[in-house]
């Protein structure tokens, strides 16, 4: 028990090493399950739908992207994060020949993949995985400084920034990430001590930006006013997705329609096993199974959250911070739009959805999240007054009595 007039030095003391958090391997796990249950249940579906292929196609390719997941979790648990902030800025330059890469070699109607054969790469998850690792670095030696407000220590970044924002939003044309990575920097910025007038002045910069994104591009305005009024029109181009994603949700009722019995999944819905996987969840497990579904989301999240607050020094628990907005943001814009609360956006619900980049680099984040958890900053406590005489029949049991602190007491008196 601490003491009422002790403080705590905020500044790391001592790194405990220990076993990491099994916890996430676990729960990410029943998620992936989830999500191949899902697979396996509408790949038929997709298969009619797609052309030539085998009833079996899509769980196949889930399956792969599943074992290519472990594999990156693997790895990223077992290398140090100062290693990733050594190779920071190649990562960097990567990302944007990646990003430039898709836009020059998609076509008319899709600049963000690279195709190479039956292969294909979306370079956003990848940048988001880089920001979470540059930008943590970045704010942390800037905070060591004493320099976050320093206007010149920000120009190089927020140049870089820009065009990562402008290639994404205006020429993939993909406001979705776009949002998960503003509000991944703006997480971080609240995180790192970042003062709350230059807080409140980058949030209000990024709402303008998402304002001209939206009115200056006439489809993002209809999808704006199909959000207003989804029921309006469900035969038009622009209403239809929103409704089939309500009419999906609202057959599941509480107890769903079952695994073999989606309607959904057959051509109505548009990217059932992408964006919209969520409303053919709802529709094949209802109300309960979707409650049973955001308490897993919930309670990964509550782990990484906790590891953030545990984490030995500012640059991991800075990356926890983004990783934990990453898949908190990217969550809630999949569920919310499929629920008609927010307009549609083309996102996917993370290590749910079908495709293997996604689950690839959320699965890698997952594994630096997994690494950190391995140690624990150890805080001690600082006595401002001269401590009361013990009684004869005290006993310093209670100083022993956890073998995982969240923080070492270190008696001493001042």
């Amino acid at each position: 028990m601490i003491p009422p007039r002790a403080r705590i030095n905020t500044e790391p003391y001592q790194t405990r090493k220990h076993r990491p958090d099994y916890g996430l391997f676990v729960l990410s796990s029943i998620l992936l399950a989830v999500g191949l249950i899902v697979m396996y249940a509408i790949s038929p579906a997709l298969a009619a739908k797609g052309g030539n292929v085998s009833d079996n196609y899509f769980i196949i390719r889930q399956l792969i992207a599943v074992f290519l997941g472990f594999i990156a979790f693997f790895v990223f648990s077992k290398v140090p994060v100062k290693f990733w902030q050594k190779i920071a800025k190649p990562l960097l330059v990567s990302v944007f020949i990646l990003s430039i890469l898709a836009v020059l070699t998609g076509g008319r109607e899709d600049l963000r993949w690279i195709q190479a054969g039956p292969l294909s790469l979306q370079p956003v998850e990848f940048v988001k995985l880089v920001v979470v690792i540059t930008f943590a670095g970045f704010l942390a030696k800037l905070a060591s400084d004493g320099k976050l407000t320093d206007k010149k220590s920000w120009r190089v970044p927020l140049i870089i920034v820009a065009g990562l924002i402008a290639t994404i939003v205006f020429l993939q044309r993909d406001l979705g990430s776009a949002v998960v990575l503003l509000s991944v920097g703006l997480a971080m910025l609240f995180v790192v001590g970042m003062p709350m007038k230059y807080f409140m002045i980058s949030l209000a910069l990024i709402v303008s930006v998402g304002v001209l994104a939206v009115i200056s591009t006439p489809y993002r305005m209809q999808r704006v006013a199909t959000f207003l009024s989804p029921t309006k029109d469900c035969s038009a181009d622009e209403s239809y997705h929103a409704c089939q994603a309500l009419i999906a949700v609202g057959s599941g009722g509480v107890m769903g329609v079952g695994l073999g019995r989606s309607i959904q999944a057959y051509g109505y819905l548009p990217e059932a096993e992408n964006d919209s996987i969520f409303a053919i969840f709802a529709e094949k497990f209802g109300f309960i199974g979707s409650v049973v579904l955001l308490a897993i989301y919930g309670a990964l999240l509550l782990r990484i959250l906790t590891i953030m607050q545990r984490a030995p020094d500012r640059t991991s628990q800075l990356i926890v911070a983004g990783v934990f907005t990453w898949f908190a943001v990217q969550a809630l814009i999949n569920i919310a739009a499929m629920l008609g609360l927010i307009p549609i956006k083309g996102i996917t619900l993370p290590f749910i959805s079908y495709g293997g980049t996604s689950l690839l680099f959320s699965m890698a984040a997952l594994g630096m999240v997994f690494q950190i958890s391995r140690y624990t900053s150890l805080r001690k406590i600082v006595y401002n007054y001269e401590p009361k005489k013990e009684q004869p029949n005290e006993s310093d049991r209670h100083w022993r009595g956890n073998s995982r602190p969240r923080y070492t007491v270190t008696r001493r008196s001042i």
